[in-house]
């Protein structure tokens, strides 16, 4: 919830006119406030590879539900991602694993890819009981779906603890746990599956260690938080895609 709409469209603008050299296999995802979709997809037309997401969605299809966006209404606007289930809507929002598999199930019922986020806090990586926590919250919103279905999906790891606390996340952690996440897909539906599930890494990701974090097997991309607002910033990022 940041910029307002001509800081947003001066931050595209000048994000968009760095040179890029994306693989086929690699996309850029601007996740926007909703007021800026229409903007931010102008901004983009014509670039491959290139996408707008929005920062949620309703679990319901429609109706009177005032104030919540459904999928419907995004799909509508040409929007083909959405971020579920970030750390930030747990927290403030109380937004469950059971209520998170609702918004994922809409949102593929829709064709939109939903980029689910999962990730401890501090007391749970503490505890050094991460990986059943993680476990728990894939499994509980995720695992009722097809194999077909899963490979829709985004996963976006997000270490709450390191994320404003002082504390670091080493891109050894970060490629152990995400290791660990992808035997879960591999355990569930297989290890040709598993190897065809993005997922993107979300502890304070910025220019200067990208590249490290990026260069780990299992790390798959950046869900970029902070670094995202400053231009210079999230384009180093970008060219930091292995």
């Amino acid at each position: 919830m940041n910029l307002t709409l001509q800081k947003g469209e001066e931050l595209l603008d000048q994000i968009i006119a760095a040179p890029h050299h994306l693989g086929a296999d690699q996309q850029v995802i601007f996740a926007v406030p909703f007021p800026y979709i229409p903007m931010a997809q102008q901004k983009i037309a014509g670039l491959k590879e290139v996408f707008i997401a929005a920062q949620n969605c309703s679990n319901k299809k429609s109706g009177a539900y005032t104030g919540e966006t459904s999928v419907e209404i995004l799909q509508s606007v040409g929007i083909s991602y959405v971020v579920i289930g970030h750390s930030e809507r747990r927290e403030y929002f109380n937004e469950s694993n059971q209520f998170l598999a609702e918004k994922v199930n809409i949102c593929l019922e829709n064709h939109i890819h939903p980029i689910f986020c999962c990730g401890e806090a501090l007391d749970v990586r503490e505890a050094n009981t991460q990986n059943a926590f993680v476990a728990k919250q894939l499994e509980e919103s995720l695992f009722h779906l097809s194999a077909e279905q899963i490979q829709q999906v985004v996963i976006a790891y997000e270490p709450i603890w390191a994320i404003g606390t002082g504390k670091t996340a080493t891109s050894e952690q970060a490629q152990e746990i995400h290791a660990f996440i992808r035997s879960q897909f591999a355990a569930k539906y297989g290890a040709a599956v598993a190897e065809n599930i993005s997922i993107l890494y979300g502890g304070s990701v910025k220019g200067s260690n990208a590249k490290e974090l990026f260069s780990q097997p299992d790390v798959d991309g950046g869900l970029v938080g902070g670094a995202s607002l400053i231009a210079s910033e999230f384009v180093t990022i970008i060219s930091s895609l292995k």
